[in-house]
């Protein structure tokens, strides 16, 4: 980023909010005033049925850009909670377009980001809808321990995963049940690991084998 650049986002920001684990940051159809990016800490995004169920949409990182909808669509088609406690900085939601307007490089970070997310929801859907089970859970242990890798959070083969079974299971519409059978049966492959939140990957290019994948590189994400 430019010196003006910085300025610019430093115009934007409002100031920083810590939360703590299991807190309600955005909630599904409200009109939010903030959007934040993630500094720290791990989350879900998550969407709940009328009669409850939920289906978790994504894990959220350190990095990532949450409530974006809100300015675009103007209310929010999902809800955030935080994993782990959290650091967020905030932007009001009100100078959005003017910081969109004042820098072509941010806006284009910003359009680049949400392009992302849709690539990835195209990829959800793909595997909820055509892989089985292990293949479903190989991918999804790749897919986070891509995103470790490219935020320096794994060493020695072991990154923080701070979520439950059942947030899983809830992400590639599985039941609790199948989806402890299926870990159990990549650990029995000494593929992987994850238990007291830590994930440990033993052969990533198995696992990408399995779940059918090219892990490829993975891009750099812009920071707003």
């Amino acid at each position: 980023m430019t010196a003006e650049e910085v300025r610019k986002t430093n115009n934007f920001k409002s100031g920083e909010l810590t939360v703590d684990r299991n807190t309600e940051i955005l909630m599904e159809a409200s009109d939010t005033p903030q959007i934040f990016t993630v500094l720290r800490g791990m989350g879900l995004r998550y969407k709940l049925t009328p009669d409850g169920r939920r289906q978790v949409l994504n894990f959220i990182f350190p990095g990532d850009l949450i409530g974006l909808q809100a300015p675009m669509l103007g209310e929010l088609g999902h809800s955030v909670k935080s994993s782990t406690s959290m650091t967020l900085c905030a932007f009001n939601r009100k100078n959005f377009f003017d910081f969109f307007k004042s820098s072509v490089r941010r806006a284009y970070d910003i359009t680049w980001l949400a392009a992302s997310e849709e690539h990835f929801m195209g990829e959800t859907l793909t595997t909820l809808g055509q892989r089985n089970a292990v293949e479903s859970v190989a991918w999804a242990f790749v897919k986070v321990f891509q995103r470790g890798k490219a935020l320096d959070l794994v060493t020695n083969n072991r990154m923080p995963m701070p979520f439950a079974q059942q947030d899983l299971a809830d992400a590639l519409g599985l039941s609790l049940v199948h989806t402890n059978k299926t870990i159990k049966r990549l650990r029995d492959r000494q593929l992987v690991n994850w238990s007291n939140g830590v994930l440990k990957i033993h052969d990533l290019e198995k696992l990408a084998d399995i779940a059918g994948m090219d892990l490829g590189d993975v891009r750099e994400r812009p920071l707003i």
